[in-house]
């Protein structure tokens, strides 16, 4: 049992056996011998609000005072004293609390607290702007009456399944099986989130000595001079190596493909020399998404230049998450720099290039200091001079660049 469990207990067993005052003082002397948030771990215990602890804790402070006392001044209320819950006098308390607290399916969708924070203080003045005499402490009872905590937004939602979506799962699985069998590189791209550069907050912990954290930023306002950077990553998924591209402008559908070229020139042609087949993974959306043109367009002038057919496979709308980079590289990026200000552009490229783990993962990274123009308009004519060939299956999704003959 956790100690909630057996104050509950204890509680339960003496609530009947004990008077209204005596009660009283029995729950904060467990409060204050429970120490820091004891007054809320017994209001939940016992069932009582934490005005009835804090009013024990007087007379324990008071106790001197009280011993003075008579008897008679030590009156003890009979059971059932004392004034009416308010729910007992408002029969229409809790029905208006529960429409204020869900104004979408109760209630009127016009509600002020539809687009406000539903703090107590708020519930508590809606409820008296309809008649009823209920304070902040009232409301926070009421509350957990009727089965209302406070909790955080939780991420589930992946957004809507598409019917195909396990087909085109299994149909990437299975081209990759087949590149990797003939000895052809297999990459997942995808860019990771914008960083500040500067004296910023970096979520996560590091060891320091004790009493000297490292100091930055009370705000994370964007420096004029250094901005964010935009990491665009590629992931060999059949040796574990990663390379990175720094961008310092816009992630554009340029940049994706710039970073690609860079990746193969630094690291895969040494290792894919014979190759004539690329295959990439990628996510729907982004500068890589399926239905960027401009993505296309500079896909092609690599096939162009690697003289080398460039396959596509796209993940199905909502299943980002299932992209290899994202929990083979990234993840541990995250975690390499974890509670370390990124103060320079070169202190990114260096903690990504130090990334490692235990199972072999090695990274590269660079600076790309081009700036790409965002915006930039592909005509329909270029479309047409691709030399694009869609799969049968959802070929939108998935197809491939052959190289054009050099003019």
């Amino acid at each position: 049992m956790t100690s909630l469990d057996l104050l509950r207990t204890k509680y339960q067993a003496l609530s009947n056996r004990l008077d209204e005052r005596s009660y009283r003082l029995c729950l904060a002397g467990d409060a204050l011998v429970l120490g820091r948030g004891g007054i809320k771990r017994v209001a939940e215990a016992a069932g009582v609000s934490r005005t009835t602890i804090y009013a024990g804790l007087r007379e324990l402070k008071e106790e001197t005072t009280l011993a003075r006392k008579t008897p008679a001044s030590q009156r003890v209320r009979r059971p059932g004293g004392g004034r009416k819950a308010r729910t007992e006098t408002d029969e229409n308390l809790l029905d208006d609390l529960d429409e204020l607290l869900d104004p979408v399916t109760r209630g009127d969708p016009m509600s002020p607290l539809r687009w406000t924070c539903k703090s107590t203080t708020n519930l508590a003045r809606e409820l008296r702007a309809k008649g009823h005499s209920v304070s902040q402490a009232t409301v926070w009872r009421l509350l957990d009456d009727l089965g209302y905590s406070m909790q955080s937004n939780r991420k589930t939602r992946e957004g809507t399944d598409h019917p195909d979506r396990n087909e085109q799962f299994e149909f990437i699985n299975a081209t990759a099986k087949e590149f990797l069998s003939q000895g052809c590189p297999v990459i997942s791209v995808d860019t990771k989130k914008k960083e500040l550069i500067g004296p910023y907050k970096n979520q996560g912990k590091e060891w320091q000595r004790k009493g000297t954290p490292e100091q930055v930023n009370m705000h994370d306002f964007a420096d004029k001079t250094l901005g964010k950077v935009v990491p665009y990553g590629v992931y060999d998924i059949g040796r574990n190596e990663g390379w990175v591209s720094v961008g310092i402008s816009h992630d554009t559908a340029q940049f994706a493909v710039e970073a690609i070229r860079q990746w193969w020139r630094q690291m895969g042609q040494r290792v894919y020399s014979g190759a004539s087949r690329l295959l990439i993974t990628a996510d729907g959306g982004g500068s890589n998404g399926s239905r960027v043109r401009l993505w296309k367009v500079e896909l092609q002038r690599l096939a162009d230049e690697l003289g080398m057919q460039v396959n596509v496979r796209h993940f199905p709308p909502g299943t980002s998450k299932w992209n290899k980079i994202e929990h083979r590289m990234f993840c541990h990026i995250t975690e390499n720099w974890r509670g370390r200000p990124l103060v320079s552009r070169m202190a990114v490229v260096e903690l990504i290039a130090a990334t490692r783990t235990a199972q072999g993962l090695t990274i590269h990274a660079d600076l790309d200091k081009s700036d790409y123009e965002t915006g930039k308009a592909v005509t329909d004519e270029q479309m047409k001079s691709l030399a694009i060939t869609p799969c049968d299956f959802h070929g939108e999704w998935n197809y491939h660049l052959e190289p054009r003959p050099r003019t």
